[in-house]
């Protein structure tokens, strides 16, 4: 048996005038949590966090095992169910867990795994050579975390199961029936007095399993959703690749131009460590690079993106110095410019990772760092040599990427001496706050002069500054980045935000936030067709210049009511269609048909008074505000591109597929 988990006592009073002496601490001052209860007490440490995505990580932990069976070629189909009441349900063709009794701790095997932390066949390396899950507390925590959760097996021609109420067993294991199936569901329904939030994402769960399905090739994956049923029945989505790593890459770039008809694809095994990499270069300004760890995905990188990093630009360099093709340009190439235009995914599978925290976001194994650059390097190598018309187009490409980034540093260079991305010189159009404090400041950029106008009256001159902009900014997706400092808006938000952009030893560009004036930066446009534009034209200008300030949650939208609805002397603001309706039924007295309730429908900011506008959409204690944050880079990437990209086809596509969900104004 393990030990319990000793964490302090929370509810003990530790100040000094009630434990000023060591007499005082002794063993009543310390908790031990048995079993799952430190789970439940702590749910940050073992799943990330309580709120929406901490909700979502106990489908990956579940599924995540499922996925274990596949690569251990026992597992060829995953079904996830969105239940009606918001529960969750896997179900997989793997081998099922082991029901048979645990010598040492004299219960299910089932038991086991489903109650005891750091508990699991993945310890034991004849059972999964390579594992996402190596913490060995992923179910155990679903397990912990549920109000009600029930495990069934399918295995050696019989059923079982059992059930658990937040984490601890109803009953013993027991069977229930035979079957010619073999496989495990697990059905669970997430505690609400732990999470924030009790409803699911269809578009999240979506999006991971679509990206299994291109990282398990030959995997069949699918999603129902049982909150919605049409004439077609329930929502369901099934999702499988013959392709992996190169369907992938194309599915990302597919609102991009590539420069080379396919993407390249590497795949080598060394010391036990499986590396896989596709790569596209096209024609865009940005780089795409995605990875993963035995199916986790490492969003902030670790040895394995170090080691393709340094690969690609080896072996990219020294072609093009052998080749004398860097001899016109009179300024170092640097490692950024062979990232410009880039989407990449690298896969390593790693039989015992070492991850950066439970939520596994960073690869920590220095020797990967040489395996991959090592593999990668030699089919890059390879592939440079017999592919030359597709390896010229590539180095014309990191030509002009570089000679694009020297352009763009002189121009911040130009612009930075005349004072304009260092604050001596705040834009005229800005109505500053007093308060010189970041932390309580924030400036709102507002759609139009008018708007502006009437944001400055009806602001708290204190802590709010509001920035008016003129018509739509910059679309910086097609624009190289040099043009960027040329446009008046774009060199108003530097200015006003008190930031500058530089470069590292390696041409990559760093947000300097020093001297961030403000710790909120508001988004404010109207609700209509040109508003929602506006707002995703500011939205790529900080997610390609500026992502620091959405990572560190500085990032806002304001939401401007879409209603008015009066009747006399009652009024209220109304958000949404469904609030709209129930406040005309309410000041009708239940009729639905009552001219006598007054509904005015807001297409603009102008169309509100100072008053109003600061009551609904300003007012701290009242507004709703929008945090912009980035769940999945990648996804973020391919959604902007899409948008404000060159290729109309795939914005087309996603148009008619969003389409109900659109407002139209007449």
């Amino acid at each position: 048996m393990r030990s319990p988990e000793f964490l302090m006592n929370d509810e003990k009073d530790f100040s000094p005038q009630k434990h000023g002496n060591a007499a005082d601490y002794d063993a009543s001052s310390i908790t031990a949590l048995e079993g799952l209860e430190a789970v439940r007490k702590r749910p940050g440490m073992y799943i990330g966090s309580t709120d929406i995505k901490g909700l979502h990580h106990l489908v990956w932990e579940v599924v995540d095992n499922s996925i274990d069976e596949h690569l251990a070629g026992h597992c060829t189909n995953i079904e996830v169910y969105i239940n009606a009441d918001n529960s969750i349900t896997v179900k997989d063709n793997g081998r099922g867990i082991p029901v048979d009794m645990h010598t040492k701790l004299q219960k299910s095997a089932l038991e086991v795994v489903m109650t005891v932390l750091h508990a699991g066949g993945k310890f034991d390396k004849d059972s999964y050579k390579v594992s996402g899950g190596l913490h060995g507390v992923g179910v155990s925590c679903v397990n912990a975390l549920s109000i009600h959760l029930r495990a069934e097996v399918h295995r050696d021609g019989k059923m079982y199961e059992q059930e658990y109420s937040q984490g601890k067993p109803l009953y013993s294991v027991r069977e229930i029936g035979t079957t010619d199936d073999r496989g495990t569901t697990i059905h669970f329904l997430p505690d609400p007095s732990i999470f924030e939030t009790a409803e699911y994402k269809f578009d999240v769960l979506a999006h991971r399993l679509r990206e299994l399905s291109f990282l398990n090739k030959g995997l069949n994956l699918s999603l129902t959703d049982k909150r919605e049923k049409d004439e077609n029945g329930f929502k369901t989505e099934a999702f499988y690749s013959t392709g992996g790593l190169q369907e992938f890459v194309l599915w990302i770039d597919e609102a991009k131009t590539g420069l080379i008809e396919n993407p390249i694809h590497i795949m080598a095994k060394e010391e036990g460590v499986d590396v896989e990499v596709a790569l596209m270069y096209n024609t865009s300004y940005s780089e795409n690079l995605i990875s993963f760890v035995n199916n986790i995905s490492t969003r902030d990188g670790g040895t394995h993106v170090s080691g393709f990093r340094r690969a690609l630009t080896r072996e990219f360099k020294k072609y093009g110095e052998d080749g004398g093709f860097f001899k016109k340009i009179t300024f170092p190439i640097s490692g950024e410019d062979f990232m410009e235009g880039l989407t990449a995914i690298i896969s390593v599978k790693v039989p015992e990772p070492q991850f950066k925290g439970q939520t596994k976001g960073e690869l920590g194994n220095s020797e990967v760092t040489g395996i991959v650059s090592r593999c990668v390097g030699d089919a890059l190598k390879t592939f440079l040599e017999e592919n030359p018309n597709h390896a010229r187009r590539i180095i014309d490409k990191v030509v002009l990427a570089a000679t694009a980034r020297n352009a763009a540093r002189k121009a911040r260079e130009m612009v930075q001496r005349k004072g304009v991305l260092t604050g001596s010189g705040l834009p005229g159009k800005l109505a500053d706050c007093a308060s010189r404090n970041p932390a309580e400041s924030e400036v709102f950029l507002v759609e139009g002069d008018s708007a502006g106008g009437t944001a400055k009256q009806g602001r708290d001159r204190h802590t709010q500054a509001i920035l008016p902009l003129r018509g739509k900014i910059l679309n910086v997706e097609k624009a190289l980045e040099h043009r960027i400092y040329e446009n008046e808006e774009i060199k108003n938000i530097f200015t006003a935000l008190g930031v500058s952009i530089q470069e590292n030893e390696d041409g990559h560009r760093i947000l300097n936030t020093e001297k961030l004036r403000y710790h909120k930066v508001v988004i404010m446009c109207d609700a209509d067709i040109d508003g929602s534009h506006i707002t995703t034209l500011i939205l790529t200008f900080f997610f390609r210049y500026m992502r620091e300030l959405i990572e560190n949650s500085h990032i806002y939208i304001a939401q401007p009511p879409l209603y008015q609805v009066k009747k006399g002397k009652n009024m209220r603001y109304c958000w949404n269609d469904v609030e709209r309706k129930a406040a005309q039924l309410e000041f009708s007295g239940g009729k639905e048909d009552d001219d006598s309730v007054k509904v005015q429908r807001y297409k603009g900011l102008g169309e509100m008074n100072a008053e109003q506008l600061w009551e609904t959409t300003m007012d701290p204690k009242t507004r709703i505000l929008k945090v912009a944050t980035i769940d999945d880079a990648g996804e973020a990437d391919r959604m902007f591109a899409m948008l404000m990209g060159d290729e109309v086809p795939p914005r087309r596509a996603f148009i008619e597929a969003n389409a109900k969900y659109a407002r139209i104004d007449v």
